[in-house]
């Protein structure tokens, strides 16, 4: 009994020791931590952007744009939304949600990491206003202690109140009553249930659950936070039946100072950057890429429906002008994906050249029977005819030839991550379920500018704190995708594009444009345009459609083009680009032209081959055609047809169009010539009676030289002029007697 009782005391004092310890380590640790009660109304925040020649954009002050909210003016939907899915004991505990962080705690220690925070609003106020966003166990004993300060000085609704007023919304919105008013274009106290659902659903990820950007997943975010608020009581089950059918609503506020298309996506990328927006509390300058001139002048441009453009520098990857009515929506990219989902890569693997023919015709895989927009086939066409005509039937049979398993490959590399539906032929048309950015898309088409490298575009150069520190900077980061080879090609038939396609709006231009144009819709309209462009220094592209998909009457090659067309007089008015790659990682060769155009086969020319047989073209280094062609330094021709009547002989050559003929005739042995000279269809012969041989020889001249092929014999003729039928002795082995020669 006296030993257990030893044992008893000493695991006591253990313990004591070890509380006492962890108490005045608590102590010690947080002695620094105040509250600030100006930080918790965000008058210390002010960040300042500037454009890329270092010239300030004075009214990208969040802290300027921000406008308060009194929680006594919202509604209740409004105030439980927040409560059932921040905090649902807000009004129960003092600041701190113990049995939440007991259970976070053995989550982070099996995890062996900070993943879960517990953190209620109180303490969610705090961190955002007055901490880091590094995950230390410093900061959380310091979010801990300021959190308990923070409830002894006010109230739940002084602290609720504060966090509605600072907590970030996305799209530059700090703030409930700047969410609303950019969201619903309506006061916060407007809030109705559906409405509070949204705003609420989007402080996981303000990003990514944007009803602009991303309006399936933020219907699915709002219905969770519907649900949460059936659970704790706050709607009933009518309510929230009702409201779940309800569609999204969100009306973007259009009114919006200079630069603010820019301006909110310096803020978006922010989130996409995962950089804590409650850093820049203090204060901050925002360095970006952005081009004043090229700004202003789009959005200044006229538009007639929805629309974007954006302009991207492609040595920097900074994006120099951005504007957007749909805040970066995904729409469908049309023919605009070819190049870069289907042509690129099957070059990179060697499956086709430029020159490559691909039959136009009906095609039909497992029911999948693509058109072509005219409604026609043209029989056999080249790949660079095939992507400057934007034809529907050559794309999809290229991408069958080269698999989706490969194409995916190289759109995993342009951070292009394929869902299941989407693994099918129709990508090679632009079939996607959520599409693409406008802005993915330029990034994408940049790789082909340099020098098959990805790299995705930035708003923000640099982020520097108020005291001079760096807090973020730009690096470059490139993925390779293609071979230089590959873009060479590629820039070549994108120029082609430029010159005779459907981008010839913009041949006139003395200056290298590649170029691509798509088209999303039916006969009773189109719901997306695009336009791509892009130079050795820049890439430029526009979308015009309606976020709505209602149908209107738009094209890219028309009306997006009009468009690219006054940017680049813009952009260029001073100085030119300089020439795009069309050569690094090529081999030219000389080709047959007669048996390409006639033959479909891409044979090396003979050396000797006349000039207007000479076919020159560009292809991938190691794709050379292994075939080369001697029918000119050893002329053949198919055996003639010799043909015999009461009068005369005929023998019938076979269409060469640069051969010339030697035909003899033959009788006892001795032999003469009856024509020398240019192929003719027919050559006729009236002998005398007699048994003949005729030999056809064809030749071919070259620079004073006679290049002389085989000697062709035809059958044996016995001509007679008694009026009877002539007769050819046509050899045959079953008139050979073997056994008695």
């Amino acid at each position: 009994m006296r030993k257990f009782l030893k044992i008893s005391l000493i695991i006591f004092l253990s313990i004591f020791i070890i509380f006492a310890v962890l108490i005045s380590a608590y102590f010690i640790i947080t002695k620094d931590a105040k509250l600030d009660s100006n930080k918790l109304i965000g008058a210390g925040q002010n960040i300042t952007i500037f454009d890329g020649d270092g010239n300030e954009i004075t009214s990208a002050s969040p802290g300027a744009q921000k406008k308060s909210v009194s929680i006594e003016n919202l509604n209740s939907d409004t105030i439980n939304a927040f409560i059932a899915s921040e905090d649902r004991t807000f009004f129960k505990h003092r600041g701190l949600n113990y049995k939440r962080m007991i259970k976070a705690l053995f989550k982070n220690i099996s995890a062996g990491s900070f993943k879960e925070g517990a953190s209620t609003i109180s303490q969610q106020l705090i961190k955002n206003t007055h901490l880091s966003s590094d995950k230390t166990i410093k900061r959380k004993l310091n979010e801990i202690r300021l959190t308990k300060q923070l409830e002894k000085k006010y109230s739940k609704n002084d602290i609720l109140e504060m966090y509605l007023n600072t907590i970030y919304f996305g799209h530059s919105c700090y703030g409930l009553q700047s969410a609303a008013q950019f969201y619903f274009d309506k006061k916060a106290e407007e809030l109705n249930l559906n409405e509070s659902a949204v705003i609420v659903g989007l402080l996981t990820s303000p990003n990514n659950y944007s009803p602009f950007k991303n309006p399936e997943k933020c219907l699915n975010r709002r219905n969770t936070v519907l649900k949460n608020m059936f659970d704790c009581g706050y709607i009933t089950e009518t309510e929230y039946a009702d409201a779940v059918s309800e569609p999204l609503n969100a009306k973007e506020n259009t009114q919006k100072n200079g630069y603010g298309d820019y301006i909110n996506a310096v803020f978006d990328e922010l989130n996409d950057l995962d950089f804590d927006y409650y850093e820049l509390t203090d204060g901050c300058v925002i360095k970006t890429y952005m081009n004043a001139s090229a700004q202003s002048f789009i959005e200044n441009i006229e538009y007639t429906c929805d629309n974007s453009v954006i302009i991207t520098d492609n040595k920097s990857g900074g994006v120099k002008a951005y504007k957007s009515t749909i805040n970066g929506l995904k729409r469908q990219p049309g023919s605009t994906v070819k190049p870069l989902f289907v042509y690129a890569p099957a070059l990179e693997e060697k499956n086709l050249t430029p020159f490559t023919k691909i039959l136009d015709e009906r095609i039909d895989y497992n029911g999948y029977s693509p058109e072509n927009y005219d409604k026609k086939y043209h029989g056999y066409v080249t790949v660079t005819d095939s992507i400057k005509s934007s034809l529907n039937v050559p794309a999809v049979k290229t991408l069958n030839s080269l698999t989706l398993k490969k194409c995916e490959k190289y759109l995993t590399a342009m951070d292009v991550e394929l869902e299941e539906s989407e693994k099918n032929l129709s990508l090679a048309l632009g079939g996607m379920k959520y599409g693409l950015t406008l802005k993915e898309i330029a990034d994408k088409y940049s790789v082909f500018s340099n020098s098959g490298n990805y790299r995705p575009s930035r708003f923000i150069k640099e982020i520097v704190s108020k005291n001079g520190k760096t807090l973020y900077k730009d690096e470059k980061f490139f993925c390779n995708v293609f071979s230089n080879g590959t873009c060479s090609l590629m820039n070549e038939m994108l120029m082609e594009t430029t010159k005779s396609g459907t981008a010839r709006k913009l041949k006139n231009f003395d200056y290298d444009i590649a170029s691509k144009t798509g088209t999303c819709g039916n006969e009773n309209g189109n719901t997306d345009a695009y336009a791509v462009s892009y130079t050795s220094e820049n890439c430029f592209a526009v979308w015009l459609g309606d976020k709505d998909n209602k149908r209107a009457e738009i094209t890219g090659g028309k009306d997006c083009c009009n468009i690219m067309k006054s940017i680049l007089e813009n952009v260029y008015s001073a100085q030119k680009p300089a020439p795009l790659d069309i050569s690094s990682g090529t081999s030219e060769i000389v080709l047959d032209r007669e048996e390409y155009e006639e033959n479909n086969k891409m044979i090396i020319a003979d050396p000797v081959c006349p000039k207007l047989n000479l076919m020159r073209v560009k292809v991938l280094k190691g794709t050379e055609p292994i075939q080369y062609s001697d029918r000119f330094t050893n002329p053949a021709i198919p055996t003639p047809t010799l043909s015999v009547s009461i009068d005369g002989i005929n023998i019938e050559l076979c269409h060469t169009k640069y051969y010339s003929f030697i035909v003899k005739r033959t009788k006892n042995g001795k032999s003469e010539e009856i024509y020398n000279g240019k192929w003719k269809q027919t050559i006729s012969d009236r002998p005398a009676e007699g048994v003949y041989i005729y030999s056809v020889i064809p030749y071919y001249e070259y620079e004073e030289k006679k290049y002389t092929g085989k000697e062709i014999t035809l059958p044996t003729v016995n001509f007679s002029n008694d009026g009877n039928e002539p007769q050819i002795k046509i050899p045959d082995i079953a008139d050979k007697d073997w056994y008695n020669q």
